[in-house]
């Protein structure tokens, strides 16, 4: 008996197991050490660490292959959950994955990379020509237009490229994600599987997950206004009288801000890459950024005089800005929460955090898979040619476990994103004018 209550912890004590030095998770009430491989984990240590001392069934489901489950037996503890419980909403989850699993869906990618890699090839022929081989100015605003919207159709295939294999071996895999992100984006694939793991597993934390930490520019929420520490960058998100400034008018400078938020993107690029922190194939990730910041200034000299060359990159970046505000519309005005992600409520974190964009089948090359924001949440490697049609299953089980689906057209969710902004602007407002308001303070804010 004594014996057998040696191989028994309780989820109080894995909880104590949370440091980086000290570093527990359960799976199906098997307790794991993973201290050393969070250091050399593929999705890096943060989505271990922010689940650690915790059962992370679902979230290791959503996140692996079935090939991945033979590699846990090395890092058994010996220990079982002595209170392990499953959730009725968590059956179902792992329910549906064993059913696209055991239906090889995960495996079926259909032809959308050949579409696609078609598509940016004439994109980028179309506006090399234009620039190269054209005077008019028109046409060379129209190849800068041409040249942004190949940036986006680029980051779908990046992305897809992070969540799964793409093409037919991991090597040739990895050097898909270095031309499409950063040869082409100038955008770091190591960056993005840095911040995007991280958002994934945090899903509308404000404290945890990176895509909510936008200050002094953006705040989704007056909770930010705590100046919080964010658990992601590892420093105080202040919210100082700059901060207040900017927040006070974020729903006038929201789509301003998105056409210039790729310069931001290469910041943060810069910063990972020549940081301390460990960078997956670091020097692998600055070559290919060292293509872009090659042929993108040659190309842009081309143009015949300084102000064809601002307003050709500004149009480029202006057309980025659709897919900025569109991974904003996303999760801006879903719901947020302070702290750490639970690993027993994963599929409620992620309704609460996610909105659907609804569209015709024939509009999804456009938004990339990424309009059924809550099906990939659930099923990240679920191609995206498959996420339209388990749309119906996860709808109903959202229904039946009384949990939010949220589907709403372009429009609308702009409108809810806005308002949510303006609510928090509103907010910050009263914060830096305590004193009573007049009537012309009113009459200006009623319409924000």
């Amino acid at each position: 008996m004594a014996d057998n209550k040696e191989k028994y912890i309780t989820s109080d004590e894995l909880k104590k197991h949370n440091k980086s030095d000290d570093l527990w998770i359960s799976i199906q009430g098997k307790v794991y050490n993973v201290t050393e491989w969070a250091k050399v984990h593929p999705g890096g240590d943060i989505p271990l660490m922010n689940l650690a001392g915790q059962d992370v069934t679902d979230a290791f489901i959503a996140f692996h292959p079935g090939s991945a489950w033979k590699h846990l037996d090395r890092f058994f503890t010996g220990y079982y959950l002595e209170d392990f419980q499953v959730s009725e909403v968590s059956r179902d989850y792992r329910r549906l994955a064993n059913q696209f699993a055991k239906s090889g869906m995960f495996e079926k990618k259909g032809h959308g990379v050949i579409y696609s890699l078609c598509f940016v090839s004439v994109l980028l022929f179309a506006c090399f020509y234009g620039v190269l081989f054209c005077d008019s100015f028109l046409i060379h605003m129209l190849s800068g237009a041409l040249l942004g919207f190949s940036w986006m159709q680029v980051a779908y295939m990046g992305h897809d490229s992070g969540h799964y294999q793409i093409m037919t071996t991991r090597g040739f895999n990895k050097l898909a994600q270095i031309l499409t992100g950063n040869c082409l984006t100038g955008i770091s694939i190591a960056w993005w599987k840095w911040t995007h793991n991280a958002h994934h597993v945090a899903c509308n934390s404000l404290d945890y997950d990176p895509d909510l930490q936008h200050l002094p520019f953006l705040a989704v929420s007056s909770s930010l206004f705590q100046s919080l520490t964010s658990v992601f960058y590892g420093r105080k998100l202040t919210f100082d009288a700059f901060a207040r400034f900017f927040v006070s008018y974020q729903h006038l400078t929201f789509y301003p801000v998105m056409c210039v938020a790729r310069v931001n993107l290469y910041v943060q690029t810069f910063l990972l890459l020549f940081s301390k922190r460990r960078v997956p194939d670091r020097a692998l990730n600055i070559m290919g950024i060292l293509v872009f910041w090659t042929w993108f200034p040659l190309l842009v000299s081309c143009l015949p005089n300084w102000t064809e060359r601002v307003l050709f990159v500004l149009v480029s970046f202006c057309v980025t800005a659709i897919q900025h505000v569109q991974f904003c519309l996303n999760h801006f005005a879903a719901n947020v929460y302070i702290g750490a992600p639970k690993g027993n409520d994963w599929f409620e974190k992620q309704t609460s955090g996610t909105i659907d964009i609804a569209c015709s089948s024939w509009m999804d090359w456009f938004f990339g898979g990424l309009q059924f924001q809550l099906e990939h949440h659930l099923f990240p490697r679920l191609p995206r040619c498959h996420l339209r049609s388990i749309s119906p299953m996860v709808q109903e089980l959202c229904k039946k476990h009384n949990l939010p689906y949220r589907s709403l057209s372009f429009y609308e969710a702009n409108v809810w994103t806005l308002r949510t902004l303006r609510s928090a602007a509103l907010e910050a407002r009263d914060l830096s004018s305590p004193v009573p308001k007049n009537l012309l303070w009113e009459a200006v804010n009623t319409h924000g």
